[in-house]
This record gives structure tokens, C-alpha cells and sequence, in this order.
């Protein structure tokens, strides 16, 4: 179960007291001395901790980058215990989402820059990877209204082209695309706020795609546990984030998917393509007088937090099929978005049902099912059920024609403004209907409960059965033993070894090769002895016919 102590104490905890967190048990490191912003970016890659830059050199503002960069500071963004617990968390901000608070008054107010005095080169903002385009915003949330569908907010990533113009990328489908593009066919701009150095708890809200007329905000509220704050912008009638360090006003221009945007590194650990996309037009910028920029550090920064949205929405789908799941495990290899694999308490049919079902969920490529036997979390497990359990005949399947995601590298180049096609696989790595459970029973190695090698390298050694020698009389009698023990019910040959522990080995295998040599002995079909021409005595196959 969650921690409710650390629920409730981060549930009103703001950027800045997230950080100081992060701090006090030693995740984040204050880097004071001056440091070219051009350095930032791989000296988070190689730290295992956040870092924060008090002194970027030619900047007035500190940068800090990584806050989310590990499943450890994940959890602790999300005042969990475990990262499991941060799916329940998503799960409660939509199953009972709080309307954000509007307040008239934000710390993000104390400096604000309209029209001229907009200077996007006078923030922090690094660069990433070698081949990046430019600069870019990768940590700000980013709310827009539609007349007819209402607020929608995301995370979407802004190229800073010039000191009050960006880019924003939004090639894949989704509702802040739909938005610009009804703008753009109206012929008017799409208003846009964009609100930096916000907690992660907003950051997941708004990555959770919603359905449109849902209210993100309202979601972080839910997971949060307390509304989210909002204050009104000067210079647009859109709301932003209150706590937030620094929030652009901006306006997506109706210039339509015209203008050259990246490359960037992705979440897919590649260099993203050159994108077409619109531009942005900055109005106004309002900041804290010591604000702090947050350059969220791709890819871990979003993978972390985005992953959950994924097992939620699987695990949704699931349920509305019918399916009962044990775990999933989105992995990282499929880059937290594109490959699940899901074990489930299978009924006949299901794996396939479970299969459909996952596979219909955003842009995911490719699913394996396991039965509940199977750790889903180790690679292993999963490479073994397949081999075991999978004839491709039968088990795997290929959808052509899905909805992709355009930063999949494997799709043929689409024209811009094209929404891309790819496959989809399923494999049902789950048994078999009418399959033998038995070919299934996993080798496991006799008094592996009490024979523990670490005795025994300690000196231990096993008492000597009170009987001597195997004498003919002996073996005799425990062969009739035996007799009536497997007359009654099958054994197999290690439980009839246990069963008469007080002899020796040898003895045991001397009585039951008797039996065997007298014709009394024979196998049932799990391959437990019993009694020749017993009910419970297995029967050859029958001879095919010439």
C-alpha cells in the first residue's frame, strides 16, 4: 500500500520544497562553481544524482536538471514507497480528480517581460545532444483551450529560434495537435501557456493522455491529493501554473506544419529526424526574482514518470476485456512505450483476448502474454515461456496497418502532416488449451528445503540409516511395502524415497528394481510409479496402422 504519511506530506509540497527533498537525502548536488551551460547536459548524464548549477556562466538564473532521472527520485516525486505505487496514484488522480484553484496572486509574477523585453536567450536553456537543432524547453507544461472541447495540457518541447519565437513539436496525433490544427484551419492563433520548473506531480498529469474534454490538471490534482494552483496570465486568457519558477504567454502561430524543428535526442534513446512543425510566438515571460530553470534531461526524465501511464492505460484495457492480469511490466528495452509483456490467470482463449486488448492501447508495438508462473520482470522467464510454449503458427500474430508513433525509426519517412502506419505483434507465450500440465512442471532438485549447501560447508554430515547393508530379507520386505504404499496411490520414485528415509538409499532402489523385475512395477501417465494393470497405470499409444 502506499505511504500515507508521504502522501500526505507532499500533498501541497511545491517545486522548491521537492528539491530541498531531494537534497536533505543526498539526490540532489549543488554545483556552485561556474560551469558553460554547454556542459550541463552530460555532466547530468554521468551523475547519479540531480544536479543543481547555481552559476551558469553568462546567465543570471540557476539551472537544475535530472530531479526524475532515476526510478528512486521518481518514487520520491510521487511521495511513494514503491514504483508500482505510482500507477495507484495515477489510478486515484483519475478515478477522482480535483478541479484545480484559481488564485489571484503567483510567486511566478514578481518579474514579468512583455512584448520587447521577451528575451528567451536570457534563461538557461541547454543544449542537449550533439545533433540537436537548438536549444530547446523540454520541462514545460503546456495548457491550451479549445472553444469546443475546453483545456487540455501536456508536455511538449519548444526550440528556441529566436529571442521571442520557438518552435513546438507536435507531429504525433494527439489533443494539443488537434487544437492547433482547428486554430490553423480557423485561421487565428491557438494561445498557449507554458509553465517551467512545475512538481512532478503536474508534469505526470499532464503526460497522461486524457480524453479530450478531460482536464489534466484535475488528474494531478487527483494524484496529488490537493488542487493544483492556477493563476491567470497577463497577456492571454489562459491559466498557468502558480508555483511554477517561470511561465511563458505564447501564441502558436497559424503557420501550419511549414517550419523545420530538431533533431533531438528522443525517448527512444535515438537522434530524432528533422520535424515539421508551427511556430510560437512568445508574448510575455513572468518569473520568480530568483528563479530556477528545470531542463528536464532526456530520455530517463521522461521515462520514468511516463512509463505508469502506460501499465494504467494496459491495465485498463485489460479489465474492460474481461482479463484477469498478475503483473506487467512495460520494459525499458521498449523504451518505456512500445513493447509490455503481462502475465495472466488465463482461461481458455484468453491469452489471445489479453493480446488484442494491449495491443489497442496508444502506440504499443509489441506484447507478450505469460501465464502467472512467469516473473514478466525478468527477461530470462519471458525468452524461456516463448521458447517453450510457442508455436508461431498459432500463437503469434501480425495487425498491419496500425496507428505508429512518427518518432518510430523503423517506419518509412511520411510526408509532413501524414500520420504514420506501422505493425503490431502479439505473441501468446501462455500454455496451451488441452496441452498436458505436466510438460510444464519446472525441474526442482529433492530436500532443497532442508540440504543447504552452506552446512555442509560448515561440516555437516547426514546421519547413517540404522540398517546395515541391503540383505535380501530386507529388500524383500520393503519391496512389499512399497507394493501396498503404490497400490493405494502413485508416487513418484523421490516420494517413495522419502517416505522410507529410515533405510538407506540403496535399499529403497534395490526393492523397487525388485518389484520392477517381478513385473508388479509401472507408470502412470505423470510418470509416478504404481502397480502394473492398475486404473491408474498408463497405456501405450496405439500403433499407427501401416
Amino acid at each position: 500500500m502506499p505511504d500515507q504519511a508521504a502522501s500526505r506530506s507532499t500533498a501541497t509540497e511545491n517545486f522548491r520544497e521537492f528539491l530541498e527533498r531531494l537534497r536533505r537525502v543526498k539526490e540532489l548536488v549543488d554545483i556552485r562553481q561556474p560551469v558553460d551551460i554547454r556542459h550541463i547536459a552530460t555532466l547530468v548524464d554521468q551523475s547519479g544524482q540531480a544536479l543543481l548549477f547555481h552559476d551558469v556562466i553568462g546567465y543570471d538564473m540557476p539551472a537544475v536538471s535530472g530531479i526524475i532521472r532515476s526510478r528512486e527520485r521518481a518514487i520520491m516525486s510521487m511521495g511513494c514507497s514503491t514504483y508500482p505505487e505510482i500507477e495507484q496514484k495515477l489510478q486515484r488522480g483519475i478515478d477522482h480528480p480535483l478541479p484545480p484553484k484559481y488564485v489571484e496572486t503567483s510567486p511566478h509574477k514578481q518579474v514579468i517581460k512583455v512584448d520587447d523585453a521577451v528575451d528567451l536567450f536570457s534563461l538557461p536553456i541547454p543544449m542537449l545532444s550533439v545533433y540537436d537543432g537548438g536549444p530547446m524547453i523540454t520541462a514545460g507544461v503546456t495548457i491550451a483551450r479549445d472553444p469546443e472541447f475546453g483545456i487540455n495540457s501536456g508536455i511538449y518541447r519548444f526550440m528556441v529560434k529566436e529571442k521571442n519565437l520557438t518552435g513546438i513539436d507536435i507531429v504525433t496525433p494527439n489533443n494539443m495537435r488537434l487544437f492547433a490544427q482547428r486554430a490553423y484551419e480557423a485561421g487565428r492563433p491557438c494561445p498557449i501557456s507554458i509553465s517551467i520548473g512545475t512538481h512532478p506531480f503536474e508534469i505526470m498529469g499532464s503526460g497522461f493522455r486524457a480524453p479530450l474534454g478531460v482536464d489534466e490538471m484535475a488528474v494531478a490534482g487527483g494524484i496529488r491529493g490537493a488542487p493544483v494552483e492556477l493563476a491567470m496570465c497577463e497577456t492571454i486568457d489562459l491559466p498557468c501554473i502558480a508555483d511554477a519558477e517561470i511561465v511563458l504567454e505564447a501564441e502558436i502561430l497559424p503557420t501550419g506544419w511549414i517550419n523545420p524543428e530538431g533533431r533531438f535526442g528522443e525517448f527512444t534513446r535515438l537522434m530524432g529526424g528533422l520535424h515539421w512543425n508551427p511556430l510560437v510566438r512568445i508574448r510575455a515571460i513572468t518569473m520568480r526574482r530568483d528563479a530556477i530553470y528545470y531542463a528536464l534531461h532526456m530520455p530517463w526524465e521522461n521515462t520514468w514518470l511516463a512509463a505508469p501511464t502506460r501499465y494504467q492505460a494496459i491495465r485498463r484495457a485489460l479489465k474492460t476485456a474481461g482479463v484477469q492480469v498478475k503483473d506487467i511490466n512495460v520494459t525499458l528495452g521498449g523504451c518505456a512505450f512500445w513493447h509490455a509483456v503481462i502475465s495472466i490467470r488465463k482461461q481458455a482463449g484468453e491469452g489471445k483476448n489479453a493480446l488484442l486488448a494491449a495491443l489497442s492501447v496508444m502506440e504499443v508495438k509489441h506484447v507478450v502474454v505469460v501465464d502467472v508462473d512467469i516473473v514478466v520482470f525478468d527477461p530470462m522467464d519471458v525468452e524461456w515461456a516463448i521458447a517453450t510454449r510457442v508455436q508461431a503458427d498459432r500463437d503469434v500474430f501480425i495487425i498491419p496497418g496500425a496507428r505508429a508513433k512518427p518518432l518510430d525509426p523503423s517506419l518509412p519517412i511520411t510526408p509532413p502532416g501524414v500520420v504514420p502506419t506501422g505493425a503490431k505483434v502479439g505473441i501468446d507465450a501462455t500454455i496451451g488449451e488441452g496441452i498436458p500440465p505436466e510438460r510444464f512442471e519446472r525441474i526442482a532438485y529433492a530436500y532443497a528445503d532442508r540440504a543447504k549447501i552452506a552446512d555442509y560447508l560448515a561440516g555437516k554430515s547426514d546421519p547413517s540409516p540404522a540398517q546395515g547393508a541391503a540383505m535380501p530379507e530386507r529388500v524383500a520386505t520393503l519391496a512389499d511395502r512399497i507394493f501396498r504404499l503404490i497400490e493405494a496411490e502413485p508416487k513418484y520414485y523421490q516420494d517413495i524415497a522419502a517416505h522410507f528415509a529410515d533405510y538407506d538409499f540403496q535399499t529403497v532402489a534395490r526393492a523397487l528394481g525388485q518389484l520392477h523385475a517381478e513385473g508388479k512395477m509401472w507408470q502412470d501417465p505423470r510418470g509416478r510409479l504404481c502397480i502394473r494393470g492398475s486404473a491408474f497405470a498408463a497405456r501405450p499409444p496405439a500403433r499407427p496402422s501401416n
